[in-house]
């Protein structure tokens, strides 16, 4: 049995924002086949920009496979403008071109379940346990997604031995501009794959001496499993 429990699950596609860096992809990939892993059904991956194939073209190929309903899986963080409006305009968009009923989850956002995973993530990149750990993301004009960052390193600092502080790639506070700070340990990044901000949070801390982790990628399957989950059995 699958761990949703039941064989009549339909497909699962992960929509990732996408990004110009030569292993974007790859990294979504990772994700696909670690959710594909445990799903009983096809999981197919498909980008809002930049990369190929977009959620039209991977929706017309699920019903060309014979399926009618497939769950979008948003690859997101936070409720920025990609969440709010550009995730919902591409699924109706998909939606209507394919004549497939694709069902949008909320994003995979920033619950309890996301601070053992980067725990996880911060101790296979052997930051240590103590010292002042920033956590990195790409951050947004809109202060509910910022916030959303900020509350889960609160939740991460009650959990280790230092502080969190948070540090974004877009906008204030610069997470370059942190790592120059005393008593800094690592960064912990709060990305799905790799791209050219989360390159350039690297290569700043490596000037440092810091170590950052890795991106999340395959990490995250059991959220994506759990945000599919939340939709009905198909049972057309």
């Amino acid at each position: 049995m699958s761990p949703t429990g039941s064989r009549e699950r339909g497909p699962v596609v992960l929509l990732a924002h996408g990004s110009r860096h030569s292993l974007g992809t790859a990294s979504v990939e990772r994700l696909r086949a670690a959710v594909d892993a445990s799903w009983p059904a096809p999981v197919r991956a498909a980008y809002l920009d930049l990369n190929e194939p977009d959620l039209t073209a991977v929706a017309c190929a699920i019903r060309a496979s014979g399926h009618r309903r497939a769950t979008v899986v948003p690859l997101l963080f936070t409720p920025a403008f990609h969440a709010r409006t550009d995730a919902p305009a591409t699924v109706a968009a998909a939606r209507s071109a394919s004549g497939v009923d694709l069902v949008l989850t909320d994003i995979l956002g920033t619950p309890d379940a996301l601070i053992p995973i980067l725990g996880l993530a911060a101790s296979d990149a052997r930051i240590p346990v103590t010292g002042t750990l920033v956590l990195a993301a790409v951050g947004s004009s809109r202060p509910e997604a910022n916030a959303a960052v900020v509350d889960l390193a609160d939740r991460l600092t009650a959990v280790r031995q230092g502080p969190v502080e948070v540090g974004f790639a877009t906008c204030e506070p610069r997470a370059t501009d942190l790592l120059a700070r005393p008593g800094v340990a690592g960064v912990l990044a709060l990305f799905v794959g790799h791209g050219l901000l989360l390159d350039k949070i690297r290569a700043a801390a490596a000037e440092q001496g810091l170590q950052v982790s890795a991106p999340l990628e395959d990490l995250l399957a059991p959220l994506v499993v759990a945000r599919a989950a939340t939709v009905p059995d198909d049972h057309h």
